[in-house]
């Protein structure tokens, strides 16, 4: 059993538990576990030999002798008695965002509805109408969970097609007969969600390369096998084509298969405008190759600036390019610290030393521990005298560091009327504030827009957390008026937060975009409740950089005595 397959059990209890309206923070528990044994870096069958399990953040003797049954047997004894007590179908209906327990639970009892296909069809022919709470806006978002459930069985987020991607390439970098290797596509150029991936190698042995890529480990199926081209389905049904090419096209065949389709087109728009043919095998004049081993010669053979994948979208790239006046976007080197981590004064899983030595051995200058605030029961909002106490904690820590900075923040409820979960006096003795939407999803507009802006307009607020409030194959983002908000922003110097985690990646590139451009500042957060999570920050960096923005543009670029003036320059203004 794989960790991704114990943690669906333990998301599929929580969801079986809270049909049966159990008690919230037992259902808690166990989607808590489930997504820290997705982010574990060790396998868990390790952790199990060796008696760590409960280190694992959340991970207690209970879960840890379920986890060893598990390993074990295959399966867990009391998830199979919970199963037989729950129509199958309910839980996959759990899994359309705007459908909660309470009313799977209700389609069931009352119309025997028990799987998606007839919930649409239900939904669809007016057979809803009538049930308690059921209104038309409900059926609405019903039919748009459904498209969304439909859409995510399509394509798959950035983070997993990197994983998939990644475990192929390592595999085959570890043969001698493997001379170059790279993802093309869209999980090259980071889109924040992926169809298919697409392997380029250069081998001395295509035959034996295609032989051992189709009998990877991952594999389930094999869609086609050649000494040029290779398809498979992975265990998750992920489809995965490897292509063999020459040495001398590498580059011509990366660039084509790269991408994106639009950008393809206008580059060789301008090729043939210099008279040049552009395709996967090379940069032709006539029937002669004049070039096309690597990007970087193609690119300097038509004069321009080399374009990172992130950015070949024809967005006006290829001009800028061509006059050498590309923006120098970030990377990951350029950040200095994560701005958004929980410690276990909220729902976190480590201590605050332990997250700073963490982020000490990666090399950051400092990082922000923002733990939920007070009226968030769920996720163990943390009290004014627990915060307090966490103030002094955070003082005496950076008291015995020289070359590290621990900001003591909070990421602060936006409440319905769009005040803020805490007093000004509280938020006064903080380094960070970061405020966000938990609750009220469901209001108008105009209701949602209006809460970020006056938070906005506290002096105290630095940072909007996940400003759409979307989660990957759970929920849209709500409806909010994104370029009001950003005008908002731009006037009080509030930063928009990437939210770095894998589901959320919000501001996504194209908003994040607008933000860049409209001159409003955006901060990097992984939102990360165990440590493994803090990696998360490469994502948010692909974000960034498809918004293309710049180390001035991304706080966390900053120096923590920029971030202090900033903020010092905010409050008085």
């Amino acid at each position: 059993m794989t960790n991704q397959q114990i943690a669906k059990i333990f998301r599929e209890i929580a969801q079986i538990l809270s049909v049966k309206d159990e008690n919230p923070f037992r259902i808690r528990a166990y989607e808590k576990a489930a997504q820290n044994i997705e982010n574990l870096t060790q396998d868990l069958k390790e952790l199990a030999k060796t008696g760590k399990l409960t280190s694992i953040p959340g991970i207690g003797q209970d879960l840890a002798l379920k986890i060893k049954e598990i390993l074990e047997t295959g399966t867990l004894k009391y998830y199979e008695e919970l199963k037989k007590s729950t129509p199958p179908g309910l839980l996959k209906i759990l899994e359309i965002p705007s459908v909660g327990p309470k009313t799977a639970k209700l389609l069931y009892e009352k119309l025997n509805i028990d799987s998606i296909e007839k919930l649409e069809e239900f939904a669809k022919s007016g057979k809803l109408y009538g049930l308690p709470g059921i209104r038309e806006k409900t059926i609405e978002n019903i039919l748009k969970g459904i498209e969304l459930i439909k859409k995510g069985k399509e394509r798959m987020p950035l983070y997993k097609a990197l994983e998939i991607a990644s475990s192929f390439i390592d595999y085959l970098k570890s043969f001698s007969i493997v001379k170059k290797i790279s993802e093309a596509g869209s999980v090259r150029r980071r889109k924040d969600t992926i169809k298919d991936i697409d392997i380029l190698v250069v081998t001395s042995d295509p035959l034996k390369v295609s032989e051992e890529f189709v009998n990877f480990k991952k594999v389930k199926e094999i869609l086609a096998k050649g000494t040029t081209k290779s398809s498979v389905l992975t265990d998750e049904d992920i489809q995965v084509d490897l292509r063999v090419v020459d040495p001398e096209c590498f580059g011509s065949a990366l660039m084509y298969f790269t991408g994106s389709k639009a950008f393809n087109i206008k580059f060789r728009q301008l090729a043939l405008k210099s008279g040049y043919k552009v395709n996967e095998y090379g940069v032709f004049k006539g029937e002669k190759r004049v070039c096309g081993a690597t990007e970087e010669e193609i690119f300097d053979f038509f004069g321009m600036e080399y374009i990172l994948p992130e950015l070949r979208e024809d967005q006006g790239e290829i001009e800028l390019a061509l006059n050498k006046s590309l923006p120098k976007v970030i990377s990951f080197e350029d950040v200095k610290g994560d701005l958004h981590v929980h410690s276990k004064y909220s729902d976190g899983g480590y201590t605050i030393r332990e997250i700073a030595d963490f982020c000490r051995k990666l090399g950051f200058e400092y990082v922000a521990i923002c733990d939920h605030s007070q009226s968030l029961k769920v996720a163990g909002g943390v009290s004014i005298e627990n915060l307090l106490k966490k103030i002094e904690e955070v003082k005496k820590i950076n008291s015995e560091y020289k070359d590290f900075k621990v900001l003591c923040g909070a990421e602060v409820d936006i409440l319905n009327d769009g005040s803020l979960d805490y007093p000004q006096e509280i938020l006064e003795k903080l380094d960070l504030v970061i405020a966000a939407i938990h609750t009220g999803f469901k209001q108008s507009k105009s209701q949602l827009t209006q809460r970020i802006i006056k938070a906005c307009k506290n002096k105290y607020v630095d940072i909007i957390a996940h400003p759409t409030g979307r989660l990957w194959g759970q929920r849209e983002g709500y409806e909010i008026d994104l370029e009001e908000i950003i005008k908002v922003c731009l006037q009080t110097q509030t930063a928009l937060e990437i939210n770095c985690f894998p589901q959320r990646l919000d501001l996504n590139d194209i908003n994040a975009k607008k933000a860049v451009e409209s001159g409003v500042l955006l901060s990097l957060g992984t939102d990360a409740h165990i440590l493994d999570q803090i990696h998360f920050l490469e994502l948010g960096v692909s974000v960034a950089r498809r918004a293309w923005a710049t180390k001035e543009n991304v706080i966390n670029c900053w120096s923590w005595e920029k971030i202090k003036e900033w903020r010092q320059k905010r409050i008085k203004s």
